[in-house]
């Protein structure tokens, strides 16, 4: 299918052929028949793009404070590549579309396939010929208003425009003043005349002051030929207007400081555009005003993931693009004269560079889509390479599943580098994310459908790099097709998967199997395992982890997809204590904070003890309490009157007796290279030991968990399973 980005680096707009994206159990899947280009929004992202590193760095101070910070920690030379590995990322354009429901999840109600629905939401509601968009995003059409796709294609705007109008708490015979009138803002002053309100339209174009007019606004007036202020107070017989909706995009303050001067005592300014915010304070305390940030359509059901009941949030994000659509089936707002250009999708770069030229008047540019755009699951990118060749019993041609910001920033690039490897396929749920890891990496063909890489008789090694808890599906999956697999930690997130894990590990051929803890390979880490090697008595481990905080929000807090962040994250020390001590855990017991814990999440800061097979004691403090300032993981080991101690994987300091020593790494090494290696170097004897530690470490994550919940200690049985 035909898609629609923005390439970051330097803000180029390109239209790529890519899979057509992968239905989700909450997703429909969408068959684009007409999208909008939101010329305000669009326009300010490829501008972005295309300033030099230095304009983007000014343009956002505040990440580059923190990619100073964790310079700081870990090196700045990995930080530079990473941030560069960010910018060149695309970005997929556009937010509101419409089009045919071709499938529907298994967990979605009210769609069905042939409804014609309006979509709406960012890096969903895309430019493309497929689109999956969450259910909550999707509005169902009521074909008996006739209602054209282009028309529909409106929602996000109109979803935006009203909850402009919601923020300025409008009631019925109040006087409201528009100022800029653009796509929004014309859409705006429709939605308040339609709800009983005195609509008083501004703007500086003479021709988009005359639309208005023209499509009801009760009274339009242009700056600089109007003397705005003294119309606006004669129009309000004095008293100045009851809203200003500032839907203008500019680069300083004025719309405010004309929306301070021409509202009456007490009442209510609401930017929906883009302004500089610096208010007058004497004006503000003079009349009591109010100041509010309108934030995009409302809020959002689908970044909660939970259903908002009406009485206790009347207008949801998805409540309002039902409004809108509403408004428009019932010809109330007219979306039709907003429209000026029309063009394929085979053709948009023309839309785009009018846009940024700004050759031609435009107010709405809309996509369109053929009828019978292609319906293909896989793309390939270039011709079949050789099958690869064998390192250790693992075969070097390579599947993967998954491209997260992780796999394509971080772990690729260090795989890329491996000598031997040749790349088959990548899969990943959308095309974009596909296509751009398949480009950059040279992989042969990329798809949405995991399973294609699990039929390429061709590929030896997977690489499953999905959310968590996809994880030990696609290993069992892996393993009946027989392919060596590498899973990104964890590699479950329940008791049950880890069942069905070792079942389906016993019964298939035992290829190699390997979980992605990559501390354990780190340079320094295994400096440190070999300073305690000879030892002869226990080990006590302290494990110190500054994570910083995660909203709950996030996927990985979600205990059915991320599984939180002790089986998600700590994991990874649980399994550095086994590597450490070489021995078996045992036991573990945990304690969270308690009491008023403010928005902080108990189980993000817990410390864990667990007890291993040979008397070691280890100790996890993982806490989101810290600050991202300081360092951000710990490691103390002590035994035998040694001491070891690992800070950010980055130094080592060793005391033995009198006799200290440090080491210091250019940049922080988290072991990737030597996890790496180590998997293509796997015997069958290692790999058993390697998959038996990694359900040691995923039932001992996962009891922990059970003990800060019960404030047992719960014991890990020595065949792997916990009681």
């Amino acid at each position: 299918m035909k898609q629609v980005i923005e390439e970051m680096r330097n803000g180029r707009v390109t239209i790529i052929d890519s899979p057509f994206p992968r239905c989700g159990a909450l997703d429909v899947l969408v068959q684009t028949r007409a999208s909008l280009i939101s010329p305000g929004t669009e326009k300010l992202m490829i501008e972005t793009g295309k300033k030099s590193l230095a304009g983007k760095a000014m343009a956002r101070p505040d990440l580059v404070r923190i990619a100073y910070d964790k310079a700081k920690r870990e090196g700045f030379l990995s930080v530079f590549k990473e941030a560069m590995a960010r910018l060149d990322t695309p970005l997929p354009l556009g937010y509101s579309s419409s089009g045919t429901v071709v499938a529907v999840g298994a967990n979605v109600s009210g769609f069905a396939v042939g409804d014609e629905v309006a979509c709406a939401g960012s890096a969903y509601a895309s430019h493309a010929e497929y689109v999956a968009v969450p259910q909550e995003l999707c509005v169902r059409l009521n074909n008996g208003n006739d209602l054209s796709p282009e028309e529909a294609a409106f929602v996000m705007l109109g979803g935006i425009a009203m909850q402009g109008i919601r923020c300025g708490n409008l009631t019925f015979g109040e006087t409201v003043v528009v100022v800029g009138l653009g796509l929004i803002g014309l859409i705006t002053t429709q939605i308040a005349r339609a709800y009983g309100c005195t609509v008083i339209g501004i703007d500086i174009d003479p021709s988009k002051v005359s639309l208005a007019k023209k499509l009801g606004c009760s009274h339009a007036l242009t700056l600089g030929k109007s003397d705005v202020d003294a119309r606006v107070l004669n129009l309000t017989n004095g008293r100045g207007a009851d809203a200003v909706l500032l839907t203008a995009a500019t680069k300083d303050n004025s719309p405010i400081l004309l929306a301070e001067r021409i509202t009456r005592q007490g009442a209510r300014i609401v930017l929906v555009g883009v302004s500089d915010i610096h208010l007058t304070r004497k004006m503000f305390w003079d009349k009591e005003l109010i100041f509010t940030v309108s934030k995009a359509s409302g809020p959002s059901e689908q970044l909660a993931r939970q259903s908002y009941p009406a009485d206790l949030v009347r207008w949801t994000e998805r409540r309002n693009h039902e409004e809108f659509v509403r408004l428009l089936e019932q010809r109330l707002v007219d979306v039709k004269s907003l429209i000026t250009h029309h063009v394929p999708i085979a053709e948009a770069t023309k839309a785009y560079d009018m846009i940024l030229r700004g050759r031609e008047h435009y107010i709405g540019v809309i996509i369109d889509y053929p009828k019978d755009a292609a319906k293909e699951a896989t793309v390939r990118l270039k011709a079949r390479a050789g099958s690869g060749n064998s390192i250790g019993g693992a075969r070097t041609r390579v599947g993967l599943i998954g491209a997260g910001m992780f796999t394509r920033n971080v772990f690729l690039p260090v795989l890329a580098k491996t000598k031997g490897i040749s790349f088959a396929g990548v899969a990943a749920n959308t095309g974009l994310s596909a296509s751009h890891i398949g480009k950059r990496f040279g992989f042969e063909y990329v798809t949405t459908d995991y399973q294609q890489i699990l039929q390429d008789e061709s590929v030896g090694s997977v690489f499953i790099m999905t959310r968590h808890n996809l994880h030990a599906g696609m290993i069992r999956d892996a393993l009946k097709a027989g392919k060596n697999i590498f899973v990104e930690k964890p590699m479950a997130i329940t008791r049950e998967e880890v069942d069905r894990l070792e079942q389906a590990f016993r019964t298939s051929n035992q290829p190699s199997v390997m979980v992605g803890f990559n501390r354990r390979h780190s340079p320094l880490a295994l400096e440190m395992a070999g300073f305690f090697a000879d030892r002869t008595s226990p080990l006590q481990v302290v494990c110190r982890v500054n994570a910083s905080f995660i909203p709950p929000e996030h996927w990985t807090q979600d205990p059915t997809v991320g599984g939180g962040r002790i089986i998600g994250e700590a994991c990874h020390f649980i399994d550095f204590i086994q590597f450490l001590t070489g021995a078996d855990p045992v036991s573990v017991e945990g304690s969270s904070i308690d009491g008023q814990t403010g928005k902080y999440i108990r189980d993000d800061n817990v410390s864990l003890s667990i007890r291993m097979s040979d008397g070691s004691l280890g100790t996890v403090i993982y806490t989101a309490l810290g600050s991202k300032a300081y360092s951000r993981e710990r490691i103390e080991a002590y035994g035998e009157e040694r001491v070891a101690v690992l800070e950010d994987f980055r130094t080592l300091e060793l005391v033995h007796g009198a006799k200290k020593t440090r080491k210091k790494l250019g940049a922080q090494d988290m072991g990737y290279r030597g996890e790496i290696d180590a998997f293509f170097a796997l015997t069958n004897e290692s790999s058993h030991s390697l998959f038996r530690q990694g359900m040691l470490t995923t039932l001992t994550s996962i009891a922990a968990v059970e003990s800060v919940k019960s404030g047992k200690r719960i014991q890990i049985a020595g065949d792997g399973s916990s009681q």
